[in-house]
């Protein structure tokens, strides 16, 4: 008797195992599906990447149930550009714009190029319902965000006031103050909340302000991640809303191999409205981004990439509101206009974002602990090593409702890991602009 339990024990065992297996399977295949539009045309592209060419109309986006009888924007109402190479003054950085698919060809007039998703990205994912999607930032049921503002003040003693310092363009220094109010409970992060963090970011901040839009040049690098779980990016963000519930837009480039298959550097973009718990995507791995642009495919590899006390390249990123829509455009360097995020997608970003970041993201689950993961940020070298070796962004830029691009008028450096990864805002010369340098190796004698 107790034999022929064990067989039938077993014998269940394994119709479940294949029944569950069968049911990943279609799972699976539905969600290539839906992901993999059809295409007009494919592109083999030399480094594996198969990029399909799909009709403008029928991309990802519009299965969003807020775009359903959404109208294509071609173009910004008021067709903004950042600056141009003169008015940046550029001498020492080439600007890398180039995407490797492109050399093997093109899409034509009337679509959109997206990377094809292959069945073994879906196996990689932790789960089909979450791919693409960045870890969710706080877990605390406090209105957190991830800034503690008393990493800017000289005291937080007032409840709901506290002391904010700009960076002053001639000697860049915490020397001047203006108090300003905020309500440092929707900013202050607790111990236990930060600890359990399992990103760091190394980043330039400005806040306290209605930001329209964000730009900079970054420079391009190509950081070592030591596992498939773990990411790093160079990035500019523009968030609104509490921080336990915040809405963002994010672009730049990222290694991610949890999500690629590799560790290639490539041009991303992103976006969330409850702080990534159960909305946004990365590129156009959900539906919400409508892309215009048919020469730039999100989540594509860009080349080249700069080296040691070698040639410097940077890709120019910006990203703006356009007041007439409320949607929030991405601009990238002289491709142009790559697409947007509708304003319909948002609640508090649909106005207007509070605030923006230039800078570094390392994910993992051994940040912040020993021992610390050796995935790095930026070129993988302290911020203090400057051009040539640490990674940068040049030409930081914000849009308010003065609606001209200009440098920000309070800023201030932030990290939360210093010896693992460090943010510098260097002022070369008495009367020249800042320069953010940011990244670091990790794990390191210092950084255990």
């Amino acid at each position: 008797m107790l034999i022929w339990v064990v067989v039938v024990s077993v014998l269940s065992d394994g119709v479940n195992g294949k029944a569950n297996a069968t049911e990943t399977s279609v799972e699976t295949e539905r969600k290539l599906k839906l992901l993999n539009k059809p295409a007009v045309k494919s592109i083999q592209s030399e480094d594996g990447d198969i990029i399909d060419c799909v009709d403008i109309y029928k991309q990802p986006a519009f299965d969003h149930p807020a775009l359903k009888n959404h109208t294509i924007q071609m173009k910004p109402s008021n067709a903004p550009a950042m600056e141009n190479s003169k008015e940046k003054n550029r001498t020492s950085e080439t600007v890398a714009v180039s995407q490797i698919w492109q050399k093997s060809g093109s899409c034509p007039n009337g679509t959109i190029p997206i990377r094809r998703v292959g069945k073994q990205d879906l196996l990689r994912a932790n789960s089909l319902e979450n791919f693409g999607r960045k870890n969710k930032k706080y877990k605390s049921k406090r209105n957190a965000t991830m800034w503690n503002r008393c990493q800017f003040a000289r005291e937080c003693a007032e409840p709901n006031k506290v002391l904010i310092y700009p960076k002053s363009l001639s000697d860049y220094s915490f020397s001047s103050h203006v108090k300003m109010d905020y309500s440092l409970s929707d900013w202050i992060v607790d111990v236990a909340t930060k600890n359990a963090m399992r990103d760091h970011e190394a980043v330039l901040v400005t806040a306290g302000y209605n930001y329209l839009g964000a730009s900079g040049d970054i420079n391009v690098w190509n950081p070592k991640v030591a596992s498939m779980g773990e990411f790093s990016t160079a990035q500019i963000w523009l968030v609104s809303g509490p921080g336990n519930d915040f809405e963002s837009v994010e672009a730049g480039w990222m290694v991610n191999p949890l999500i690629y298959g590799d560790k290639v550097t490539r041009f991303f973009a992103y976006w969330t409205r409850d702080a990534s718990n159960k909305t946004g995507c990365f590129d156009l791995l959900c539906s919400g981004f409508v892309q215009t642009n048919p020469k730039i495919a999100l989540g594509a590899s860009i080349y080249p990439i700069s080296s040691t006390s070698g040639p410097q390249y940077v890709i120019s990123i910006y990203i703006f509101m356009d007041e007439k829509t409320g949607n929030w455009w991405l601009q990238f360097g002289s491709l142009g206009n790559v697409g947007y995020w509708p304003g319909s997608l948002f609640s508090t970003l649909r106005h207007s974002a509070t605030m923006v970041q230039w800078g570094g993201e390392v994910y993992s689950p051994d940040v912040k602990k020993a021992p610390h993961t050796s995935t790095a940020m930026g070129s993988g070298q302290f911020a203090r090593d400057l051009f040539g070796y640490a990674c940068f962004i040049k030409h930081v830029r914000i849009k308010d409702y003065s609606l001209s691009l200009k440098y920000p008028e309070w800023v201030a450096p932030w990290g939360d890991e210093n010896y693992c990864y460090s943010p510098y805002n260097y002022q070369p010369g008495f009367m020249s602009e800042p320069v953010f340098y940011f990244g670091g190796p990790g794990q390191n004698p210092l950084c255990p």
